[in-house]
């Protein structure tokens, strides 16, 4: 059984949303169908993250909703959270494994065939490919790898590791969540679909509730 269900993974990011409520979007998105969510801060230091981090993860204590910290191990162990989302830049998957122990989350982003190459080996519980289509949440160098590209980076993944759950990234709204699920992704990650959306526990459940009818559909 999979460690991670990556249906709908939730994405505060203070880059994007601020941070004055990031802890209570964590929490009306956990009550209301997310079932994973990561806290990205690439820019406070690392005792405002702690700070933020422990609130986060207090919020969603009971909800069944582990909480990522991403690129920070530190931050992760600091708070007992139940993992990390880390990328090609960040440290690597073995590294993260030893310093969080076998029962913590491992994450990595995949972007192109080398970062799907290195999921082979790598003691990681899932992997999330993208960016898949332009999104305004991300500055992103890389060009977008398009439904194709998807498809071909999570073929190849499959192709080594089949029961690696694998999510998609990027530009991911309630027209294109569906359409992602049935070109094979096990899940979606979101921010501004659900957080600026001016509901937030409405636009959670929208989400949550058209990923899963893609999911019976292809079954």
């Amino acid at each position: 059984m999979n460690k991670v269900d990556l249906r709908l993974y939730a994405i505060v990011d203070t880059d994007n949303l601020g941070a004055e409520n990031l802890t209570a979007f964590a929490g009306d998105a956990a009550r209301n169908g997310a079932t994973v969510v990561q806290y990205r801060d690439k820019h406070s230091g690392t005792r405002l993250l702690v700070e933020r981090a422990r609130a986060i993860h207090e919020v969603l204590t009971g909800t069944g909703v582990p909480l990522l910290i991403n690129d920070r191990i530190d931050v992760a162990l600091a708070v007992d959270a139940e993992g990390v989302h880390i990328g090609r830049e960040d440290m690597i998957p073995d590294e993260a494994r030893r310093l969080l122990g076998p029962d913590a989350i491992i994450g990595l982003t995949v972007k192109n065939e080398a970062d799907a190459k290195a999921t082979i080996d790598a003691p990681i519980d899932y992997a999330c490919i993208g960016g898949v289509f332009q999104t305004l949440s991300k500055d992103n160098p890389d060009a977008p790898v398009g439904l194709d590209g998807f498809r071909r980076l999570a073929g190849f993944i499959r192709g080594a590791k089949p029961d690696l759950p694998i999510g998609a990234i990027a530009g991911m709204t309630l027209e294109t969540a569906p359409e992602m699920i049935r070109a094979g992704a096990d899940g979606v990650a979101a921010i501004g679909a659900l957080f600026k959306s001016g509901n937030v526990p409405e636009a959670v459940r929208a989400m949550r509730a058209a990923i899963d009818r893609a999911l019976e559909d292809r079954a």
